[in-house]
């Protein structure tokens, strides 16, 4: 096999362009339930994830991207296609935001892979936490409607499907302590650091 991949070497810019007629095949066909991509940050590459009703997850390279695409195709669809151009206008607010021109995003989400309690506390932290303000573990289960889920709070924070785009990074504990994150606390940190300026 070798052999022949040595006769008929392959150019990463012809397989690129297969991917991308791939892609706009299956969009075109109505076969494209998770498109992704990855984008450069200062917290690393984020995997983007989105279904056709919006953005269904942003990870983390320590959450291994591999995982995530198999967790996604068993839990939305085993049609998982890298497709960055429905991802664009994720990448474009999240460069804006890394630049400091972004305080909020404003591209559809797909809330499917939060449900329950997880799910009320993320909207909430979604349209209640500002930017550059951060809220403690206690308040965030307050306004869900629970203040005595503190650690429930913790768990939804810890397993929020899109990071940074619904920014648990501003969840800290009430002591001011910075906290875990599931980007690392270096990211936590960055992205603290990034609103502060």
């Amino acid at each position: 096999m070798n052999d022949l991949l040595d006769a008929f070497p392959v150019e990463e810019s012809d397989v690129d362009r297969l991917r991308g007629r791939l892609a706009a095949a299956a969009e075109a066909e109505g076969i494209l339930d998770v498109a992704y991509r990855t984008v450069d940050t200062p917290v690393g590459p984020l995997l983007l994830a989105a279904t056709e009703q919006g953005l269904v997850r942003v990870a983390y390279p320590n959450q291994g991207h591999d995982a995530v695409l198999q967790a996604l195709a068993d839990r939305i669809s085993p049609r998982v296609l890298h497709a960055p151009a429905r991802l664009d206008p994720v990448a474009r607010q999240l460069d804006d935001y890394f630049a400091g021109r972004r305080r909020r995003f404003d591209v559809p989400l797909d809330w499917r892979l939060s449900t329950g309690f997880r799910s009320t506390v993320l909207h909430h932290l979604a349209t209640d936490v500002d930017y550059g303000r951060t809220a403690s573990y206690a308040a965030l289960a307050a306004l869900a409607g629970n203040p005595r889920a503190v650690r429930a709070v913790g768990t939804a924070c810890a397993t929020n499907p899109l990071p940074v785009v619904v920014p648990c990074h501003r969840v800290v504990r009430s002591d001011g302590a910075i906290g875990n994150y599931a980007g690392g606390v270096e990211a936590k940190r960055t992205l603290l650091d990034l609103e502060a300026a």
